[in-house]
């Protein structure tokens, strides 16, 4: 497998992307509107693909919800693999700010920084720093 692109199906989506954007950094692409689009009718002002490109090598892919069966969050753990230390600590802030945190930041026995917060959004974040 050469890359894992995380798809994210999440209400309000706009912005979803933008709050992530603000923490991560990156660019947001490829923005795709329902607007127009048969398929999508009644559900104008929704994305429909969105993507929020971190750096090279790591892409999120993001959707509006629109199936009413959807359960928000709890079926996906996103585990980005930081830089250093003081970008683990920031994003560990910046998403237990108004999140869950489920993991405190902590030293753990494979020698890396770690934490698991569920974001305002109720996505879970497993965020690990290998020093």
């Amino acid at each position: 497998m050469k890359k894992l692109v995380p798809h994210i199906r999440i209400e309000n989506c706009r912005e979803a992307v933008a709050y992530y954007q603000r923490i991560f950094g990156g660019e947001i692409k490829n923005t795709q509107l329902a607007d127009g689009i048969e398929m999508f009718k009644g559900h104008e002002g929704k994305y429909i693909h969105a993507e929020l490109h971190m750096s090279e090598n790591c892409t999120i892919y993001f959707a509006d919800v629109f199936d009413s069966k959807f359960t928000r969050g709890n079926h996906m753990l996103l585990g980005p693999d930081l830089d250093s230390e003081v970008e683990i600590t920031q994003i560990y802030q910046d998403l237990a700010k108004d999140g869950e945190v489920q993991m405190e930041l902590q030293d753990t026995f494979w020698g890396a920084k770690h934490a698991i917060v569920k974001d305002k959004n109720g996505i879970l974040w497993e965020l690990n720093y290998t020093k």
